[in-house]
């Protein structure tokens, strides 16, 4: 792990939209805010960057640009799963061509895998590349939940160095730091975790809110890494009410409408997903404004 030094927070980066298009000049300038923000990688194409309304050739351009924009400053961990393995695979290919520096590979969705699926699933992955893997559960999204005696058993891939939780759920979060933390990192995939998490032995987030205030979300890992824990807290609870209205109608329309706001995307999105409602932009002007950041 320390090898690739993929701790801190991660951001789940949007894919910007102009015209129906991926906006490539606005992706540019996101990652680079980020980076200059003091974010410690970019996630590419998970699921806050719309990979299921992406096909393949704009996901792994996708991959590519933010690489190439990144300009090795900070890693950039491509989303590269699929419910089919060959899938998972082809993705694998291409985001190792496109130049990421590691994978996030989901558990796969709908057609809800047993234990034993899951294994041989993210052990053909394993087996299918060099790079670095980081496994991604979220159970609310997929109806399918890798339990952690799975991730104990795909410790054996020397390349499987983390595991995105998403479960939302800190008695789960826990067991998994205390039955495989000193082999995996495991990473908050769900803000509001971040802190308690770390609290835990969590050495990261993958972070949406991240993408709205990269500064805090990068500044509380930092001072958690200092042991600075009171200045993490605080940063927190900050940004509690944030967390909440950036999930508070499908993601990433909420991100997206705090971006333009910014003056940093627009608030396009592919359909099913639509743009935040009135309300909820109204919402986050006035905390966005209270937190200084308009």
């Amino acid at each position: 792990m320390a090898k690739f030094g993929f701790e801190g927070c991660l951001t789940a980066l949007v894919t910007p939209f102009k015209g129906g298009r991926v906006d490539f000049e606005a992706l540019t300038k996101l990652v680079d805010w980020q980076i200059e923000s003091g974010v410690d990688g970019i996630v590419s194409v998970g699921t806050t960057g719309e990979s299921a309304t992406l096909d393949v050739e704009e996901h792994v351009a996708v991959i590519a640009s933010t690489v190439k924009a990144a300009r090795g400053r900070v890693p950039v961990i491509a989303g590269a799963g699929g419910n089919a393995t060959a899938e998972a695979l082809a993705l694998t290919r291409a985001s190792e061509d496109a130049g990421a520096d590691a994978l996030l590979h989901v558990t796969p969705y709908y057609n809800r895998p047993n234990q034993e699926g899951l294994y041989q699933h993210f052990a053909a992955i394993a087996r299918g590349t060099k790079l670095p893997v980081v496994l991604y559960n979220v159970p609310s999204r997929t109806a399918c939940d890798m339990l952690t005696d799975t991730v104990a058993r795909l410790c054996e891939f020397p390349n499987i160095i983390g595991i995105k939780d998403a479960t939302g759920n800190l008695v789960r979060g826990g067991e998994l730091i205390a039955k495989v933390g000193d082999r995996l990192t495991v990473y908050s995939g769900d803000d509001g975790t971040s802190f308690p998490l770390y609290a835990l032995g969590s050495k990261g987030v993958i972070s949406v809110v991240s993408n709205v205030a990269p500064k805090e979300m990068a500044d509380m890992w930092d001072h958690v890494k200092a042991g600075e824990w009171d200045k993490a807290k605080k940063i927190h609870y900050k940004l509690r009410h944030l967390m909440s209205l950036l999930f508070n109608e499908p993601s990433p329309a909420p991100s997206k409408a705090a971006l333009a706001m910014l003056d940093r995307c627009s608030t396009d999105c592919r359909l099913p997903l639509v743009a935040a409602t009135s309300k909820l932009h109204d919402e986050l002007r006035a905390e966005m404004h209270a937190q200084g950041m308009l």
